[in-house]
């Protein structure tokens, strides 16, 4: 089993920024990628951005690319989201999740075995 813990969220206005941080722990052997989602009141899960666990190599969406970046530490095992230049459409509750398997657009929810409890962000206008 694989345990994910989010924590930095909060409400903020718009243009400021905001660190997401996602503790991976358990067996951590079976990650391969680490994925950022969103689920905005109303609407469907969508996926934001992926970090492959062992090569760093990442992915965003067209909607944050640019002003999101996600990084991990292996030492740490700790992958965090540095969201900048937040918008009110930001909103959302966030969550990390693992994928056992890697690939460039790992964009799919059901490719992700493990979620977090998720964070709620809120980017006031």
């Amino acid at each position: 089993q694989v345990q994910l813990v989010e924590s930095g969220g909060g409400l903020v206005q718009a243009g400021d920024s905001l660190r997401l941080s996602c503790v991976v722990s358990g067996r951590t052997f079976r990650v391969y990628t680490v994925g950022w989602f969103r689920q905005a009141t109303g609407k469907e899960r969508e996926f934001v951005a992926h970090i492959d666990w062992n090569i760093g190599s990442t992915y965003y969406t067209d909607s944050v690319r640019g002003r999101f970046t996600v990084s991990r530490d292996n030492a740490k095992n700790t992958v965090d989201l540095q969201m900048n230049s937040l918008k009110p459409e930001d909103t959302a509750v966030y969550y990390c999740a693992v994928s056992q398997a890697r690939g460039m657009a790992m964009t799919r929810r059901e490719w992700y075995s493990y979620w977090g409890q998720g964070t709620q962000v809120t980017v006031s206008s």
